[in-house]
């Protein structure tokens, strides 16, 4: 954020000061002080101490000035000499009084600025993404005020990014795609063009593939920056390997290594190195393990500590036929790495293939469930604190326009108030040159009138309170109350997703049934007890394979998401199919379960498939744990899925 100039502010505050010449000359030399304190406190030919000093002597100065707006440039200025002096508790500090004084600064821009440098803090140094999040959030509240279009979707992109960042795809989804409504009446091309990544990046995490190579290939054909145009292309050949189309990608990679504006000893450089070299060995081409082991390098040189999990992950993978115990000591290499930054999905990927190795070992396959277990909550967790944080906003900014709207009726009440107290003097004095009779007459029906329109305010008050009142306690306060008391009391944390969701505009509606599942030796009767529960009234439910089954060696991991899967699927057949037969074949085969369901509904198309939040759920529930999830159907052609889950 550039400094405001204080010479414009000064030179219009000065011109409308009072006509008293002392209290004239008073207030131009108090601002000529102010200038040159400030002028000195951005100069480069003193230290960091020397400008704070500068500063806090403007500070003082501006403390009893008229204009808020002077004292808050100032502030806000002192809050990025400490950010650029790294003196980072007197930053919190200072932002503490920030805030107790910005309650008397009516000016957005400022307030906007400061919120914005301490969510850039919270995000850069401190790496916490709750109060970055918060803070992000509030500066672009008063974006939106100060009717910055560009600012408010600069905000959105950081916002969203540390949603992507932590996992909440979905989340971060629709605030890039807010964001990009903001910078797209703006010329922030630079933006718009991470905009695209970020919502390609999203859309991969979701296994949406096809929406990723498209908003990869919008963000190349968008991108002006070399470095950023080749960022994007290595990233759009990563997608074309989750989708298989392996050429393409490998045309990509070698293309880019060609690139005589990529330096060869850079991340970038060893990031496209290790893909191409990761994708020939996919296709079978005869790879050394030296093109590994250049792009390791070089990522240890840079201390590129997530490019040393991917390499390591990939070299695990190239020796897991060929040297088994080289394999487990790489994979190893990735959870060690993934343990110092504090990344647990990297380490789940690697004791996936772990297990693989030694599927005898009970201590990784443990250490596997409890980690993805605790992912899952986890991820839960932040979707549900950014969707509070949404929420909240939201209220804030309702409040906001609230109380404006009050300002403006109780300012167009006293301005009715003095007309008419206006029109009643011009009458008294009328009543006054005529009789008494007349003056008594009016008076008294000027007190009736008085009387009446009191009555009739007090009625009217009554009543929108009692609107405002019912609307808040409807919409909102009773789900919210709600909702508290639901978290209180250890409710349905499915239940508790979608409360929320409602509240804020119904925006994700996310059918989640994530009660407790009893499992071990109760997951068979509830299992079959849920499954008769959910079978409709009109309807007939054939099971098969049950009895075959030995549940309780099933794990309970397994158990919970085998129970959600099905619960999701019944709850979709009872509100959708119409189905007058449901089957359900159980088939275990060595360490894996294969459930196959089918009903006789009204199926539904690849549209509305994509459509039902609640079974995007299953299948990320099912891929979550190492399993698959197979849907065929049609409009008009009934329902079928297969289910594969570990045993």
């Amino acid at each position: 954020m550039k400094p405001y100039s204080f010479l414009i502010i000064l030179t219009i505050l000065v011109s409308c000061v009072p006509s008293d010449k002392k209290g004239t000359m008073d207030t131009i030399v108090k601002y000529d002080s102010i200038q040159i304190y400030y002028d000195r406190s951005i100069g480069e030919d003193i230290s960091i101490t020397e400008k704070s000093k500068s500063l806090d002597r403007a500070i003082y100065l501006a403390k009893n000035l008229k204009n808020d707006s002077v004292l808050g440039n100032l502030l806000y200025q002192k809050s990025s000499l400490l950010f650029q002096a790294g003196e980072y508790d007197s930053l919190l500090l200072h932002h503490r009084n920030f805030i107790n004084t910005a309650a008397r600064i009516n000016w957005p821009r400022i307030q906007a600025s400061q919120y914005y440098l301490m969510g850039y803090y919270h995000d850069r140094v401190e790496s916490d993404y709750k109060k970055a999040f918060e803070n992000y959030s509030a500066a672009k509240n008063q974006f939106e005020l100060a009717k910055d279009s560009s600012w408010v979707g600069k905000t959105l992109l950081n916002m969203a990014t540390i949603q992507k960042d932590q996992n909440d795809f979905f989340g971060s989804k629709e605030t890039v795609t807010e964001a990009i409504v903001f910078l797209s009446a703006t010329e922030h091309t630079d933006e718009l063009v991470q905009c695209y990544n970020l919502l390609a990046t999203n859309h991969r995490k979701l296994f949406n593939l096809k929406d990723a190579i498209a908003y990869y290939e919008k963000a190349i054909a968008n991108s002006v920056n070399a470095k950023d145009k080749i960022a994007f292309e290595n990233n759009l050949g990563a997608t074309l390997v989750d989708d298989g189309k392996y050429e393409k990608a490998i045309a990509i990679f070698e293309r880019l290594l060609k690139d005589s504006s990529l330096d060869s000893s850079t991340a970038r450089y060893a990031r496209i190195l290790d893909n191409l070299s990761y994708t020939k060995w996919l296709v079978g081409q005869e790879i050394a393990d030296d093109s590994f082991q250049k792009a390791l390098a070089i990522r240890i040189k840079k201390a590129d500590m997530r490019g040393q999990m991917a390499s390591y992950t990939h070299l695990g993978e190239f020796y897991m036929k060929k040297k088994p115990p080289m394999a487990m000591a790489y994979f190893d290499s990735v959870i060690q790495v993934s343990k110092r930054m504090n990344v647990p999905r990297a380490e789940t990927d690697a004791l996936r293939f772990m297990i693989q190795l030694q599927p005898n070992n009970v201590k990784l396959y443990e250490r596997y469930v409890h980690l993805n277990d605790s992912l899952y909550k986890e991820e839960l967790s932040v979707e549900t604190q950014f969707a509070k944080y949404k929420y909240d906003d939201k209220l804030k900014q309702e409040s906001i326009l609230r109380l404006e709207k009050e300002k403006a009726e109780q300012a167009l009440l006293t301005a009715r108030e003095r007309n008419k107290k206006t029109m009643s003097y011009l009458g008294s004095i009328v009543l006054l040159l005529g009789l008494s009779f007349v003056i008594y007459y009016f008076g008294q029906r000027t007190k009736r009138l008085k009387e009446r329109n009191k009555l009739a305010k007090l009625e009217a008050t009554l009543e929108t309170e009692a609107e405002m009142s019912r609307r808040l306690h409807d919409d909102f306060g009773a789900g919210l109350n709600q909702t508290m008391l639901m978290l209180q009391s250890d409710a349905d944390k499915s239940a508790v997703l979608d409360k929320l969701d409602a509240l804020y505009n119904q925006s994700r509606n996310f059918s989640r049934a994530i009660n407790e599942v009893g499992t071990g030796g109760r997951f068979k009767d509830e299992f079959l007890e849920m499954l008769h529960f959910r079978t409709p009234k009109n309807a007939n439910l054939f099971v098969t394979g049950v009895k075959d089954i030995q549940w309780n060696e099933m794990a309970p991991l397994s158990q919970q998401v085998l129970f959600k899967v099905l619960q999701e699927l019944m709850i979709n057949m009872g509100k959708h199919s119409h189905a007058k037969m449901v089957t359900l074949g159980f088939k275990r085969a060595g360490k894996t379960l294969t459930v196959k369901y089918s009903d006789n509904g009204v199926g539904a198309s690849l549209e509305e498939l994509n459509a039902k939040n609640g079974l995007r759920n299953t299948e990320k529930r099912i891929q979550a744990i190492g399993g698959s999830i197979i849907f065929d159907t049609g409009k008009g052609e009934g329902f079928t899925v297969r289910v594969t889950i570990p045993f």
